[in-house]
């Protein structure tokens, strides 16, 4: 089949209910080929509708025929987790941006502790993959709502025979309890991976850093734009003619863009899928992306303006 400029079309192999709001969704080529590999912590991106996200991918990224995702359903979201609930079925047909790697395992680590809140657990499904592969070790520490659970069966099998530990929580009390033992009980070399819902992420980071954990083994993804803060206000000057655009808090700087005029090639608006990459020549970015390197976040030289926006009191200029 073909990827023609890393995007195809799969089709809808099985859909399966996690529980009652989260949904698990199987896709494949229409023919049966082989897909492109992935490792551990990739996203898939969707079109979903009229609009285009991207998804933790909790299926085996070695040599695959399936890509698999689970999707919590949000009432109040930008109207993709309704679109898969609500319609699609199996035998339907969705385009799809090739797998891209945002929250992948250190193969180095001595032991990966793999933190996740409610459906924060889909990357640690390939997390988990990719351990009992590499014959690593691994704990996971699980908060869910009691109605809410996901991918409990894959826990259970993934951690059957493997150098793993699986701790579940419905009591928050109870897992802040269990985390603070957990962080100070780790063997150097150790590696933490946290993904959820903002608060808990941040609670978990802070409780880590506070342990005295270098932060190079502290590894989080947030929810797309809707686990960023809203951000301080800033501006952006057109290098073209000039113009200074002001980029309101809660805005992102490409609707801020689109906003006056300028058109910005974009998928996932989520900070995944690369697309909406545009130069910077002045200025300092806030990076709140998954696609961008480490070595070019620091360069600064660049921005993926559906997340990142500028540091404080900065007005950025880009070529536009």
């Amino acid at each position: 089949m073909s990827w023609a400029g890393g995007a195809a079309t799969l089709v809808v192999r099985d859909i399966t209910d996690q529980s009652g709001d989260i949904r698990s969704f199987t896709f494949a080529a229409p023919d049966g080929a082989p897909l492109p590999a992935f490792v551990a912590g990739s996203h898939l991106v969707v079109r979903a509708g009229e609009r285009t996200n991207a998804y933790s991918l909790t299926s085996d990224g070695t040599a695959p025929t399936e890509y698999s995702i689970s999707v919590l359903r949000v009432a109040g979201g930008n109207g993709g987790s309704r679109w898969l609930h609500d319609e699609l079925s199996v035998g339907d047909s969705v385009e799809v941006i090739m797998p891209r790697s945002a929250f992948a395992p250190l193969a180095a680590a001595r032991k990966h502790l793999l933190i996740a809140g409610g459906i924060g657990i889909t990357p640690m499904i390939s997390h988990l993959r990719a351990a009992r592969r590499w014959g690593r070790t691994s704990q996971v520490l699980y908060v869910h709502r009691e109605v809410s659970p996901a991918h409990l069966d894959d826990l259970a099998a993934l951690s059957d025979g493997a150098d793993c530990e699986i701790e579940t929580f419905t009591s928050r009390d109870a897992f802040i309890s269990r985390l603070a033992t957990a962080l100070r009980g780790q063997p150097v070399g150790t590696h933490l991976y946290v993904c959820g819902p903002s608060a808990m992420i941040d609670g978990v980071v802070e409780a880590a850093e506070v342990g005295g954990w270098p932060r190079s083994r502290i590894h989080a993804e947030l929810f797309g734009t809707d686990a960023l803060d809203p951000g301080e206000p800033f501006e952006v000057r057109l290098g073209s003619d000039g113009r200074i655009l002001s980029v309101s808090s809660g805005v992102s700087m490409l609707e801020a863009l689109e906003t006056g005029g300028i058109e910005v090639r974009n998928l996932c608006r989520q900070g995944v899928c690369g697309e909406c990459r545009i130069p910077v020549t002045s200025g300092t970015p806030l990076h709140r992306d998954h696609y961008l390197s480490d070595e070019e976040k620091h360069a600064g030289d660049v921005i993926m303006p559906c997340v990142s926006r500028a540091a404080a009191g900065c007005t950025l200029e880009v070529p536009l």
